[in-house]
C-alpha cells in the first residue's frame, strides 16, 4: 500500500477552524455534520451514535490537546478526514486530562483495515510535535490550518 497521506483525504473546506460545541457529544456531532455536508452519501446521525460508541469503549483524546475521534461506516467509499479546532478546549476524557483542541475525525469503510490504523498513525505522529501543535492552535484560518499540516504531512 505504500505511504499514506493526510492531505490526499483532506482539503480546506473539510476544516473547521473555530468549533463551537464546548461539550464532547457536541464536537463530534458538529465534525459529523461536516463528514455529512462534504460526503453527502453519509449520515450524521449514525456516524454520532458511531462515534459514541467508540467512545464509550475509551477517548479517542490521545492527550497534549489532541483528540482522533474514528469509526467504521458500511456505507463509506473510501477513507474521510474531517479537522475541526476548538480555541477554549473541549473536555474529552483524554487520557492527560487535558482539554482537547484539536480534532482529526477519521471515518473509515468497514472492510478498511491497514489504511484506518496508518492514517492514525500519521495523524498522531504529525500532531506529536509540539511545535505543529502551536502552529495549528496559532493559525488564521482554514487555509492557514490546511497549510501547516500540508507542510508537516510532506515531513513525514
Amino acid at each position: 500500500m505504500g505511504r499514506i497521506n493526510i492531505i490526499g483525504f483532506l482539503q480546506p473546506e473539510d476544516i473547521i477552524p473555530d468549533l463551537t460545541s464546548d461539550q464532547k457529544d457536541q464536537v463530534l456531532a458538529e465534525l459529523a455534520a461536516k463528514v455529512e455536508e462534504r460526503n453527502p452519501g453519509l449520515n450524521r446521525a449514525e456516524l454520532c451514535k458511531i462515534l459514541q460508541e467508540r467512545e464509550r469503549l475509551g477517548s479517542t483524546g490521545i492527550g497534549d490537546g489532541v483528540a482522533i475521534p474514528h469509526g467504521k461506516v458500511k456505507n463509506a467509499k473510501e477513507l474521510v478526514l474531517v479537522f475541526g479546532r476548538s480555541l477554549a478546549g473541549v473536555d474529552f476524557n483524554s487520557l492527560d486530562g487535558r482539554p482537547a483542541q484539536l480534532f482529526f475525525l477519521l471515518v473509515a469503510p468497514d472492510e478498511a483495515v491497514g489504511i484506518h490504523l496508518k492514517m492514525l498513525a500519521r495523524i498522531s505522529r504529525i500532531l506529536k510535535d509540539p511545535a505543529t501543535r502551536k502552529r495549528l492552535l496559532d493559525a488564521a484560518d482554514a487555509a492557514a490550518i490546511y497549510n501547516v499540516i500540508r507542510e508537516q504531512d510532506s515531513c513525514y
